[in-house]
């Protein structure tokens, strides 16, 4: 495929036909004439919501995308959208009279308009409205896919604040406010300042007229003054540079009160000391002349230091390109210069749309200069920018209107009965719309309605829907919910809360399991009366619930409090040690497999708390007549009885077992998993497939409105602790198993 416009393929060119003039210019001039002779008798007498006439508004669009550079098929949409509104069925209508470009256009456009209207009459507080206003913010530029349709927008909210100007009619608070918050940023965003400013300057009359007045008459006083020096300057300049052989067109630049009343509030400054109200603006053939004329400005006047910008070398992210300079004029005022080449100017004015109406310009471009190459390069490389994001909606003409299901944006703008945009990612469902208004509303969520109808909980919203919740007083989620083969969550953000909510679940079972076990053994050592804060504080945890937690999970053994409750026990005696000393025979056997490094044939029995196995780094601790108990390295209770003890402890280390059977050692392993029937089948069934012995399971269950969750501890026999870490893996591949752990 060519890189040049005309390689483009069929479905650009059908766009270049469609947005540009053309060899085809008088059918699109004809189709435009079409159009507003069917939408005439429909909209004649009609008024708008903004009291004004809908043909005359239709009208004043149409008359905005000429002024950007639209094609007459671009200001032909603009009565079709308002047609529609007086049709049965529009889209239809609409696609037999013109096409499917057409009717997607009305469709998509129409739709828009009622999410902002919706939005706009939200009864919300001010925080709420600057996040609505936000909302809005974003729905609009997830609807800039189909350029046309902002376009349509920006133009028809332009005319309207115009309507309201003209007639001296106040103009709705949240409309205005809306056009300086929403409209004009994103005029901003396609770079359309020639729009941008009216939108600003207008709405700022209408939300601030006090200060717009004052900076009204500021710049009204002595204008003629002003005026004439801009003038003086600029007649200086433009025959200066003819002198030099500098061709280029130097202009004067109009005054935008809203921009200037900002400088003034953003900056402190007061209405001299803005710099840009005495301006001009010099355009070129090409961008070496940018820099010849920018080099000679300097030479003929003072520059003003820090008020430079090269915007030619680093563009804004808008593509702006512009050189900007401040200098004094001969009598020490501020006059700021703007210098760009004239497809520069064309973007600056009408962004987008300039690439829309730019022609080739050959051997004869702009203001009668030529056009150079690398401009016409450029240009080329922008008109295809923006081609590009027309393509995703206008690859086929003719297909179009089946395919604008396919076209998924990135997020969807919901509402709730009171009007409130809600922000969801696309393939949201009601659910997930539950947890983006509030965790709880979320957790209780038992049916849904869109738009009055109900509805399934995993129905996929789409933008502009209304959606209500049926909620139960109390309750929480289902474990089917994080069933992604049954689609009722999409947003991670939920997904997150429902697992937080079931872990919270298991973890108050497991709390209350724990402190189920440690009041019992107080009971029988006769300490009920000890604080359980003061006891889990003796022990090194926060506070008794983290106590009971780990306890509750079989992580911390009981023994380590009956020592701690119970006076401390002697070293043994030699003659102590001597008697629990044994044969070499049998400490050489397989039962015990460990060697007391330094002693011989001492007895050792293995710590139930860790149950160590080889490959395990392992530590022994002298017991009172039960020998050396050898225990994991990393055991909690170990641990804790070396810091109190350290004397107690002793080295070990695996021993070599005598004969050809390798010695068995029993290991425990957490389960935890969405309780099922058959489960405990499915993952007895492994162990025994992978030759494990199951010496003993212990099992508990908590039940709710899902299933519940299972804790399953297994004791199993293992030769090498190495191996379990296989079989873990195909452990927790088992339908619902959501851990699986050594204790």
């Amino acid at each position: 495929m060519k890189t040049g416009l005309g390689g483009a393929g069929p479905a650009a060119s059908a766009i270049v036909q469609l947005l540009d003039e053309s060899p085809d210019a008088a059918d699109e001039a004809a189709r435009l004439a079409r159009a507003r002779a069917f939408s005439e008798p429909l909209l004649d007498g009609q008024l708008l919501e903004t009291g004004e006439d809908a043909l005359v508004h239709a009208d004043g669009v149409a008359a905005i995308l000429q002024g950007i550079g639209a094609s007459p098929a671009m200001r032909a949409a603009a009565y079709l959208v308002y047609a529609g509104d007086y049709l049965n069925k529009p889209e239809d209508v609409v696609a037999k009279a013109f096409g499917p470009s057409y009717a997607s256009l009305v469709a998509n456009t129409r739709k828009l308009v009622q999410l902002q209207r919706a939005a706009r009459e939200a009864q919300l507080g001010a925080e709420q409205r600057a996040q609505q206003t936000e909302r809005v913010r974003k729905m609009l530029l997830a609807f800039s896919r189909d350029l046309r349709v902002v376009l349509l927008r920006l133009a028809s909210r332009l005319q309207t604040l115009r309507f309201f100007a003209a007639r001296k009619l106040p103009c709705a608070p949240a409309l205005a406010s809306e056009s300086l918050q929403v409209f004009a940023p994103l005029a901003n965003r396609l770079g359309i300042w020639q729009i941008k400013w009216e939108l600003e300057d207008l709405s700022f009359r209408f939300l601030e007229p006090e200060q717009y007045q004052r900076v009204a008459r500021l710049l009204d006083e002595r204008r003629v003054e002003r005026e004439q020096r801009v003038e003086a300057f600029r007649l200086r300049l433009a025959d200066d540079l003819t002198a030099r052989g500098l061709r280029a067109e130097v202009q004067g630049r109009p005054k935008h009160i809203y921009s200037i009343w900002k400088k003034m509030q953003g900056k402190a400054l007061d209405f001299a000391q803005v710099l840009d109200v005495r301006a001009v603006r010099v355009i070129v053939p090409d961008v070496p002349g940018c820099y010849a004329v920018l080099g000679r400005v300097h030479e003929l006047f003072r520059a003003v230091a820090g008020e430079f910008d090269d915007y030619i070398e680093r563009p804004k992210p808008n593509g702006y390109q512009s050189l900007h300079t401040v200098v004094l004029d001969e009598a020490g005022r501020a006059v700021e210069v703007q210098i760009r080449t004239q497809a520069m100017h064309e973007h600056a004015e009408h962004g987008v749309a300039a690439h829309w109406a730019y022609k080739d310009a050959g051997a004869k471009g702009y203001a009668g200069v030529s056009a150079d190459a690398e401009a016409q390069a450029r240009v080329a490389e922008a008109r295809k920018a923006v081609l590009r994001q027309l393509l995703e909606w206008e690859r086929d003409t003719v297909a179009q209107a089946t395919s604008e299901a396919a076209a998924i944006e990135d997020r969807i703008y919901v509402f709730t009965p009171a009007a409130t945009v809600v922000e969801l990612i696309a393939g949201a469902t009601p659910i997930d719309f539950a947890y983006a208004v509030h965790t709880d509303l979320g957790h209780r969520c038992r049916g849904a309605k869109i738009d009055g109808a109900m509805v399934p909980l995993n129905t996929a919203l789409k933008s502009g829907q209304t959606v209500e919740i049926t909620a139960t007083k109390e309750g929480g989620p289902s474990l089917d919910w994080l069933n992604a083969e049954l689609g009722y969550l999409k947003s991670p953000r939920a997904k997150a809360k429902v697992r937080a909510w079931f872990n919270a679940l298991a973890q108050s079972a497991t709390v209350a399991r724990g402190r189920e076990s440690v009041e019992k053994l107080l009971q029988r050592e006769g300490k009920t009366a000890i604080k359980l804060d003061d006891l889990a504080a003796q022990l090194g945890f926060r506070n008794a619930e983290a106590l009971f937690e780990v306890v509750g999970k079989d992580e911390f053994s009981l023994r380590t409090i009956e020592t701690l409750l119970r006076p401390a026990e002697p070293l043994p005696s030699p003659d102590e040690l001597f008697a629990q000393r044994r044969s070499n025979t049998e400490a050489a056997s397989p039962k015990g497999g460990v060697l007391v490094v330094g002693v011989e044939s001492l007895m050792t029995s293995l710590a139930r708390c860790c149950r160590p196995a080889p490959p395990d780094a392992i530590g022994g601790y002298v017991t009172r007549g039960k020998g050396v108990a050898v225990h994991r390295a990393v055991c909690g209770n170990f641990q804790q009885m070396a810091a109190r003890a350290p004397e107690r402890v002793i080295a070990v280390a695996w021993g070599t077992p005598r004969g050809d059977k390798a010695a068995l050692y029993p290991v425990d392993v957490m389960v935890e998993a969405a309780d099922r029937q058959g489960l405990l089948r499915d993952i007895s069934e492994l162990f025994a497939k992978e030759k494990m012995n199951v010496t003993g399971v212990k099992t508990q269950s908590v039940k709710d409105s899902s299933g519940g969750t299972a804790w399953m501890t297994f004791t199993i026999e293992v030769a090498d602790a190495a191996r379990l870490g296989h079989v873990l893996g195909l452990a927790a591949r088992i339908a619902g198993v959501r851990s699986v752990r050594r204790k």
